[in-house]
């Protein structure tokens, strides 16, 4: 395994993870990425620290990578969980607000943590947020989607406007901005304002999430050929299959297995694949998966 930074990538910079399988109590970014490196070197894994991939080059049946201090590493296959670096509000206290109560995507897991009495904030105006918006809707008193648009005719399917709209938990604010965020261990409130008129207001909550998008780490992908959508994200398994036709430079008489890119012994895993759901435990579930997929290919090609 080999780390830019630390083990855990994002998830061990979050201050409370609530909702990991097994830790009703919740458990710190840090403390479940420790644990985790201790369970993998039980089982004989090799973590190489502060160590940045630069190139890869890809053969049949044979991956080589390409370290910055200019270490070569030969594998049959590779599994990819370089990530996705979520685009923030840049506003602060961010970082430190992050995972207590600043949250980037909204899932469906999260709803379930909220009270009966809360009021959520979701920042971002796409369908995936106007969905949110919807799930949320069942469990608090009140969601407010914040949209920099002047609605979300431009950008959110018609049928998920007429379910918000119907709603009476859900108020959206548009043309609205967050312009700054209220707390010191928690977040207590934000302060928004109306990019037309300029008025700004304070709203106590405990619940940001911003969906605004991200950046997934493939720039090295399309130098070797591996297939990305318009977004960057690595497409893996069936989302690679076309007609029932399989990828131009598919070399083998089999279809790509559930988690591999277009390569040949090339697998992803996590939010850096097109189509994962970008929570801690779904990642963990990818990466069983498809070490699954490497011991298939590994054994029979």
């Amino acid at each position: 395994m080999i780390e830019r930074f630390a083990v855990g990538g994002q998830a061990g910079t979050s201050p409370k993870i609530e909702n990991y399988l097994g830790f009703p109590g919740g458990i710190s970014g840090a403390d479940l990425a420790e644990r985790a490196r201790e369970q993998a070197t039980h089982f004989g894994a090799e973590i190489l620290i502060l160590r940045e991939g630069i190139r890869g080059e890809f053969l049949p049946g044979k991956g080589i990578g390409y370290l910055s201090d200019g270490t070569k590493i030969v594998a049959r296959a590779s599994l990819c969980a370089t990530g996705v670096e979520y685009r923030r509000l840049n506003l602060p206290n961010e970082d430190q607000l992050r995972g207590a109560g600043v949250y980037y995507g909204a899932g469906a897991s999260e709803a379930s943590l909220c009270s009966a009495r809360d009021h959520v904030f979701i920042v971002g105006g796409g369908n995936s947020e106007a969905q949110a918006a919807m799930h949320f809707s069942r469990y608090v008193a009140k969601v407010t989607p914040v949209v920099r648009d002047d609605s979300l005719k431009k950008t959110v399917s018609q049928c998920l406007i007429d379910r918000v709209r119907s709603s009476s938990r859900i108020e959206v604010l548009v043309l609205t901005e967050v312009t700054a965020l209220h707390g010191d261990n928690t977040l207590r409130a934000v302060t928004l304002r109306n990019k037309q008129t300029g008025k700004a207001w304070t709203a106590e909550t405990n619940w940001l999430f911003v969906c605004i998008g991200g950046v997934p780490h493939t720039h090295w992908a399309e130098e070797v050929g591996i297939i990305r959508d318009e977004a960057g994200y690595l497409v893996t398994g069936p989302d690679l299959m076309r007609n029932g036709h399989r990828p131009e430079n598919w070399t083998l008489d089999r279809d790509p297995y559930y988690m591999e890119t277009n390569l040949p012994g090339m697998f992803a895993a996590g939010d850096v694949r097109l189509g994962s759901v970008k929570r801690y435990a779904s990642a963990v579930g990818e990466g069983a998966m498809a070490v699954t997929f490497v011991h298939r290919y590994v054994v029979g090609g």
